[in-house]
């Protein structure tokens, strides 16, 4: 139960810290989507993007 109390004094129990929370793990939740969802479409396409296959078809002049 102090455990639930605790979590309720330090950021449920004013508004400005509850929405700063919000605003805090949404910034982060995007952050780490956008991360993982881009990891996970490089490991797919491992050898087809660009990045992967530039040095076949630029050369350094």
């Amino acid at each position: 139960m102090s455990f639930s109390n605790a979590i309720y004094n330090t950021v449920f129990k004013r508004n400005s810290v509850f929405v700063g929370a919000i605003f805090v793990s949404a910034f982060a939740f995007g952050i780490g989507f956008d991360v993982g969802v881009t990891k996970f479409y490089d490991s797919w396409n491992k050898g087809k993007q660009w990045k992967d296959i530039r040095d076949k078809y630029v050369t350094a002049d």
